[in-house]
């Protein structure tokens, strides 16, 4: 059974989202604020996070740069459509989705499972040997240590930004629009997901490039979409 923390600071939002879960066979735990959730997250297995952005004593975003020093736990933020600026601002400190309130709760099971099944199989999936290993320039990627390096450096990725680089890395060249690297890394259909995976490009190069203003990297091709150029 996957474990699920839901942190808002409206228990009503809490309960509904506890009753889609638990019925969807998820242990639910329940936080109101941002420090409850890091100190849920310390004692407890949890396999996905779903948290709002404002929160008294710790938000939203306070917490997802917390649980990015102990958890790579996937992140979905629970956001209102006002709060344009946080939600980029969640992911480019680690969040790996959002949704917006009121949300659809067809869309919001159908986004948890997708994460979920992303990182069980980033955890625990067979990795084929002669696909271990990818390097382009000074670019090294380990798919069996889940490793990245650059000019032989470690570089830290989120797990999001690891499965889009190697998406990029595995097709050096092709040109991948927003919606296809979201339907690749994301195994979901795309809901308006452009701004999501251009921030996500926008960290990965701050994080693979020795420019991330002049990318040598990772390219944008105007009006097309992304590529890995070789």
């Amino acid at each position: 059974m996957y474990s699920i923390l839901v942190c808002d600071d409206e228990k009503d939002i809490v309960s509904a989202l506890k009753i889609y879960l638990t019925a969807d066979g998820y242990q639910v735990y329940e936080a109101y604020n941002g420090k409850e959730a890091v100190e849920i997250l310390r004692k407890k297995e949890v396999h996905l996070v779903l948290m709002d952005i404002m929160m008294p004593e710790m938000n939203g975003i306070s917490a997802m740069v917390k649980i990015r020093e102990i958890s790579n736990v996937p992140v979905i933020l629970l956001t209102a459509k006002s709060e344009d600026t946080d939600k980029i601002l969640g992911l480019t400190v680690g969040a790996d989705d959002y949704v917006t309130k009121p949300f659809n709760p067809v869309e919001l099971q159908a986004r948890v499972k997708s994460q979920l099944r992303r990182y069980m199989q980033l955890g625990g999936g067979a990795v084929k040997e002669e696909k271990d290993i990818l390097s382009i320039g000074g670019i090294e990627l380990n798919d069996r240590t889940k490793e990245v390096t650059l000019d032989g450096e470690p570089v830290g990725l989120t797990r999001t930004e690891y499965d889009i680089l190697k998406v990029l890395m595995e097709n050096p060249g092709k040109v991948f629009s927003p919606n296809q690297i979201y339907e690749l890394v994301w195994k979901d259909n795309p809901y308006g997901t452009e701004n999501t995976v251009a921030v996500h490009i926008r960290h990965l190069r701050e994080k693979v490039e020795y420019n991330p203003a002049e990318p040598r990297y990772l390219k944008v091709v105007w009006g097309r979409g992304y590529k890995m150029e070789v």
